[in-house]
C-alpha cells in the first residue's frame, strides 16, 4: 500500500472515528449507568444502538462492496483468538464496566474513573499481550483456526441470502424493543 493510501485510510478511519464517537456519546453509552443497566437488563440502550450500529454498517458495507466501491477482506480467525479476545475483553469490562469505545468515548467526556483506571487497564491489559503473545502466537491463538471463513462461504450461498435475512431480524428485534418500551 503506497502511503497516500494510508494517509488517506487514516484520515477517513479519524474522521468515522471521530463520529463514532460522538454518537456513543449523544446515545448516552458512554455513562457507567447506562452500561451496567444493560448488564443487568434493565436498561437496552446498549443493545439497541450496537443492534443499530451493526445493521447500519453490514447493509453500508455490502452496499458499497456491491458497487465495486471497496473491498472486504474477512481476517482469518480461530477459536483460540475468540477465546483470549473475550477473556481479555471480559476482564476488563467486568473490572471496569467500560468496553473499548465506550471507554474511550468516557474519557472523552472526561470521567475520571476512566480517565485513570481505564488508561491504566488499557496501558497494562495491551502490556501484558505484547508480553504473552509470543507464547500464545503458535499455541492457543492458532486453535481451532477456520481460516477468513464467512456463513456465505461456509454455506455456498450468495451474501445476500445471509444479509437480508439478519437485517430483517435485527430490525424486528429494535421494533420489538421500541413497541414494549424496552
Amino acid at each position: 500500500m503506497n502511503i497516500q493510501a494510508t494517509k488517506k485510510q487514516l484520515f477517513w478511519g479519524l474522521v468515522f472515528g471521530i463520529i463514532f464517537g460522538f454518537l456513543l456519546q449523544k446515545g448516552g453509552v458512554t455513562k457507567y449507568d447506562v452500561i451496567i443497566g444493560q448488564l443487568l437488563l434493565t436498561d437496552f440502550t446498549v443493545l439497541k444502538i450496537m443492534l443499530s450500529a451493526v445493521l447500519t454498517g453490514m447493509l453500508g458495507l455490502h452496499v458499497m462492496q456491491r458497487f465495486g466501491l471497496i473491498k472486504l477482506k474477512p481476517k482469518a480467525g480461530s477459536w483460540g483468538k475468540n477465546a483470549i479476545g473475550g477473556l481479555i475483553f471480559g476482564l476488563g469490562f467486568a473490572l471496569l464496566g467500560y468496553c473499548p469505545g465506550t471507554i474511550a468515548g468516557a474519557m472523552g467526556n472526561g470521567y475520571l474513573d476512566a480517565i485513570f483506571a481505564g488508561l491504566i487497564g488499557i496501558i497494562a491489559g495491551s502490556g501484558l499481550f505484547a508480553v504473552a503473545y509470543p507464547l500464545l502466537k503458535n499455541r492457543i491463538l492458532t486453535k481451532g483456526n477456520y481460516g477468513n471463513l464467512t456463513l456465505p462461504r461456509l454455506f455456498k450461498i450468495n451474501e445476500w441470502l445471509v444479509i437480508l435475512p439478519v437485517a430483517l431480524i435485527i430490525f424486528l428485534i429494535l421494533f420489538m424493543f421500541e413497541r414494549t418500551g424496552l
